[in-house]
């Protein structure tokens, strides 16, 4: 950590940055090799439209001239339409056709797997409409949350002045988008409550929402939105009642003031450099205490990646990740799968009832490794040689379709959310399957074939395999079934038990207070606790049986057994920026890095024989009182 400061332009500094670092240079490259091959007019290009739209892309990003200069009439289209704004049955159409856009006001809503039946997809709406991170920005009272709270309300006019409305009025305007987004936070549930999918899980057809609210009018929403859809899922009624009482209550120029921000908060920094700087001012130096802005190839690639990133996915694992290493990792993933199965087994805790169903479960789970089989088509996404800001929400309204186009049709389970790539991975509940893309995988300055077994167990398969697998069965993926559906496959004892466990581990990480007087939120985090815990119990039953650990053979000093677990805690070498760590513990449902590694070491038996730890000790926990899961 004193070798590695937090560089100005970045809230923490960590591996994951070093490998993003790596990521990104190489990502550069595809991107100047792209703009290269266009300037010599593209017939040489072996990629086709897929290297011309991503020269496009980065030109437009790059035009620092065009971007120095540019007014907000580049929105005009947008503009108008919140200008013609004249009653709540108005406004609800201009935030369907915004929402199309990519700029969501009032509400979130996506295209998602029915979590009662995985092979329907259905159009979700769910709780949003605020330009602060969370409910906790506007509800809590402690200095730190206070100061932002006022900042955010000068923020909303300093931009609303950039855009040219008069500052006394951008000023006044402040407080009335504030008063709007408070009451929204207001109806909000809490992020540990969001975690329940049965307490967020209200399925309706569109028909009967009419008697349910009567100014937010749903059929108006979508079809303005260009979304077929006659049933859907709300998630947090509670807040919708509310928003819709504030559709009657709040006059329509307050209103338009509210969507005039969040169209500015969401597009504006890809307008000009100065509506960029300001946006910086607060969301990076305010909230995070960031010193300065990254430099404008990785803030444009960053861009990139979210509009396109499976185009730039096609050319990167070409270039970059090797069979023989999809290999190694297709082959440790059955190894953490035949660690859990017999952990399971073994488990004296649990009913051989929902022990078979588990096991069932865990046999049904997909690993997706390195990258897709199959690449989306972006053929119609419409790049070209336009403003920045039009590239982007071409790209948004062509997210915005081929979402749509899932409406009705069979759920494609072979689709990837992730980019290869990517430095992360996921476990997707509603079809059952862990996804690892190939950036997950990288150590810094070191080729694959240079990590050692013990490295690999700890850093691969107990801190991302083990761990994504895991979420199949912590506190939220353990009410799906093998199908990926909502269903309640557990004997009322057995559940009972998991949940008498589960709490031990709330317990644990309330207690840890990472900064000023706010401690992690066990609830909140309790499900990516659990997955850690078990990861790294997984990663080592699979080690166990290597070669590396029968072989006792000390590397620099350590034993097999040590290296596997600073293997994990290699993934979570982390120095963050206080403002950060106090956004994520309000915001995040995972516990801060140096948790990730401290809190779960602390309940593994092997952990305290590795290293020798003793009564006294900072991590000690009695054996009785550790965390017994999987």
């Amino acid at each position: 950590m004193k070798r590695h400061p937090i560089p100005p332009a970045y809230k923490s500094w960590g591996i994951g940055n070093e490998v993003q670092d790596d990521l990104y240079k190489r990502l550069k490259k595809i991107n100047e090799d792209a703009v290269k091959t266009a300037d010599s007019d593209g017939k040489n290009s072996p990629n086709g439209a897929i290297s011309e739209k991503i020269a496009a892309f980065y030109n437009s990003g790059m035009d620092s001239g065009a971007l120095a200069t540019q007014s907000i009439a580049v929105l005009t289209p947008e503009l108008a339409m919140i200008d013609s704004i004249r009653t709540p049955a108005d406004l609800v159409a201009v935030s369907g056709r915004l929402a199309a856009e990519g700029v969501g006001a009032l509400l979130g809503g996506y295209i998602g797997q029915d979590d009662k039946n995985s092979s329907k997809m259905l159009m979700q709406f769910f709780q949003g409409g605020l330009g602060l991170p969370g409910r906790d920005y506007y509800l809590k009272n402690d200095p730190r949350t206070s100061a932002i709270r006022v900042a955010y309300i000068t923020h909303i006019g300093q931009m609303l002045a950039l855009t040219g409305m008069d500052r006394q009025q951008a000023t006044a305007a402040g407080q009335k988008v504030y008063a709007i987004e408070k009451q929204l936070a207001t109806a909000s549930l809490p992020l540990e409550d969001l975690r329940d999918p049965y307490k967020n899980y209200h399925k309706f057809s569109v028909s009967d929402l009419g008697h349910q609210y009567h100014t937010f009018n749903f059929e108006n929403y979508l079809k303005s939105a260009a979304i077929p859809a006659d049933t859907v899922i709300i998630g947090q009624p509670l807040f919708f009642k509310e928003l819709d009482a504030l559709l009657a209550s709040v006059p329509i120029t307050d209103w338009q003031l509210y969507m005039k921000w969040h169209l500015i908060h969401r597009l504006g920094k890809y307008v000009n450099v100065r509506l960029e700087e300001e946006d910086f001012n607060f969301y990076g130096k305010t909230m995070n205490g960031l010193k300065g802005q990254k430099p404008r190839w990785r803030r444009v690639l960053e861009t990139e990646e979210s509009c396109m990133g499976e185009a730039l996915g096609q050319l990167f694992v070409k270039a970059y990740f090797p069979e023989k290493a999809k290999q190694r990792y297709t082959k440790l993933v059955e190894d953490i799968r035949g660690a859990l199965k017999d952990r399971i087994e073994r488990l004296d805790w649990m009913s051989d009832t929902t022990k078979r169903k588990a096991l069932y479960k865990l046999s049904k789970i997909t690993a997706k490794v390195g990258y897709p089989d199959k690449w989306k088509d972006f053929s119609a996404m419409r790049i070209s040689k336009q403003p920045y800001v039009k590239n982007i929400v071409a790209a948004f309204k062509w997210w915005h379709a081929y979402e749509v186009a899932k409406l009705g049709k069979p759920v494609d389970r072979t689709e990837w959310s992730m980019t290869p790539q990517t430095y992360n991975a996921y476990y997707n509940p509603a079809n059952n399957e862990i996804v690892l893309p190939a950036g997950i995988f990288t150590v810094p300055g070191k080729k694959d074939d240079q990590l050692d077994d013990a490295t690999i167990y700890g850093y691969a398969g107990a801190s991302t395999i083990g761990h994504e697998i895991t979420h199949g069965f912590d506190d939220q993926g353990r009410l799906y079934d093998a199908a990926g559906n909502l269903s309640d496959w557990w004997t009322q004892e057995d559940a009972a038990g998991f949940k008498q466990r589960a709490e031990v581990m709330v317990r644990q990480f309330n207690h840890y207070m990472p900064v000023d007087s706010l401690h992690i939120n066990g609830q909140a985090t309790l499900g990516e606790n659990i997955a850690d815990l078990g990861g790294i119990l997984l990663g080592w039953e699979a080690f166990k049986k290597t070669k590396a650990y029968q072989s006792g053979k000390k590397i620099g000093g350590y034993t097999p057994a040590q290296r596997f677990f600073m293997g994990y805690a290699l993934g979570w070498l982390y120095s963050i920026r206080p403002e950060t760590l106090a956004e994520r513990l309000l915001t995040d449902v995972h516990a801060p890095a140096k948790y990730r590694v401290n809190g779960p070491f602390s309940d593994v038996d092997a952990f305290y024989q590795a290293f020798d730890v003793k009564p006294g000790d900072k991590m000690y926990i009695a054996p009785e009182n550790r965390v017994r899961i999987w």
